[in-house]
């Protein structure tokens, strides 16, 4: 058995776009493109043509970077469109449902809700790192749960799943849903990928993304990472020509030797500025609690959040304040050495020391 069948059937029968046959050195009359370039196309392909169905090199570039085969692995517009993607292959409309932890990524729920599937979340605790309860997941889950949504590290909290509680998840499920595992931030985690664990679990899904560790945002290249099977559901539903040839290019070279070099010690010093931050927060008596963590960005709980956003704005700081569950909390994303030198003189100026000692 496989997660494949826990597809919508439709989607299981769907074939993927058949759009006009590219080949290299050739004179292409059959896709209506313009047969000039224009004057501002400075990319090494030229922009009158359509990009890759399925741009292939950079596949298997990704492929090598994340240590998969390239037939577990599809190109996405960020991780966001694999977890719509996801979302729409496996949940039927008013039947089907997700679980997953609170607080977390929204955009699991969103995707859902615009799906017309059901959300579950499993609340998590401050008080213990807000550590993943796997019982409590797995009581969530019914015959209709198709999708448990893992954020490792999480967002907004910076916490790990051990991989022990990985690795229960994944057996007591079985092929009963597929385990989502996403992980935009690893790259600033003393723990491994869980794609090491692809060949082995058929109910695993990896999300990965150059959005954070490779400062490639805008560039909008995520990967999802799965069973072959699911890969080609994905590759049916996944809009033609996705990725855009600037795109394409820009992530080529920023999987060269030479630029993943500068991305591992850039890593190193957000790593080094995380810790630095932490350490030196936890000084101010407006600071309740700091708590780790394993991402580029970490969770504070102040006094008066409030006062500390005005504060921060004051200096042309932005952080990301959070309600609910989080009322006095703040996710604060790790700068440059002077831009969080900035940060703290902020927090100190709430106290009136405005040298920030």
């Amino acid at each position: 058995m496989s997660i494949d069948r826990l597809a919508r059937r439709e989607i299981q029968a769907l074939k993927p776009y058949q759009a006009a046959i590219q080949v290299s050195d050739t004179i292409r009359m059959n896709a209506n493109e313009a047969p000039w370039t224009s004057s501002g196309n400075e990319f090494r392909r030229p922009l009158n043509r359509y990009p890759e169905i399925r741009p292939q090199r950079l596949r298997k570039a990704l492929a090598g970077f994340y240590k998969c085969s390239p037939d577990r692995l599809l190109v996405t517009r960020g991780t966001s469109e694999a977890i719509d993607l996801l979302v729409r292959i496996f949940c039927r409309a008013g039947v089907d449902n997700i679980v997953t932890t609170a607080p977390t990524f929204s955009m699991y729920r969103h995707y859902a809700d615009v799906q017309g599937a059901a959300t579950r979340e499993i609340e998590t605790s401050g008080h213990n790192g807000f550590a993943v309860d796997v019982d409590a997941l797995l009581d969530a889950c019914d015959s209709e749960t198709r999708l448990i949504f893992i954020c490792s590290p999480n967002n907004p909290t910076g916490n790990l799943i051990p991989r022990d509680a990985l690795v229960t998840l994944l057996e007591r499920r079985g092929d009963n849903s597929a385990i989502v595992v996403d992980e935009a931030y690893i790259e600033f985690a003393a723990q491994s990928s869980a794609v090491e664990l692809l060949e082995k679990h058929d109910n695993l899904i990896v999300l990965r993304t150059l959005s954070k560790a490779l400062a490639y945002a805008g560039a909008r290249c995520g990967s999802v990472m799965a069973p072959p099977a699911v890969i080609d559901m994905l590759d049916a539903v996944q809009a033609p020509y996705a990725l855009a040839t600037p795109v394409v290019e820009c992530v080529e070279d920023a999987l060269q030797a030479d630029s993943l070099r500068e991305a591992e010690q850039w890593v190193a010093k957000i790593v080094v500025e995380r810790e630095r931050l932490i350490a030196a927060l936890k000084r101010f008596p407006s600071v309740r609690r700091v708590w780790p963590s394993a991402a580029n960005f970490f969770l504070v709980e102040v006094d008066e959040a409030e006062a500390l956003l005005r504060q921060c704005k004051a200096n042309k700081i932005l952080l990301r304040h959070f309600g609910g569950a989080l009322p006095d909390c703040v996710r604060i994303s790790v700068g440059t050495p002077s831009q969080n030198d900035l940060l703290l003189k902020s927090f100190a100026a709430l106290h009136g020391d405005r040298d920030g000692r």
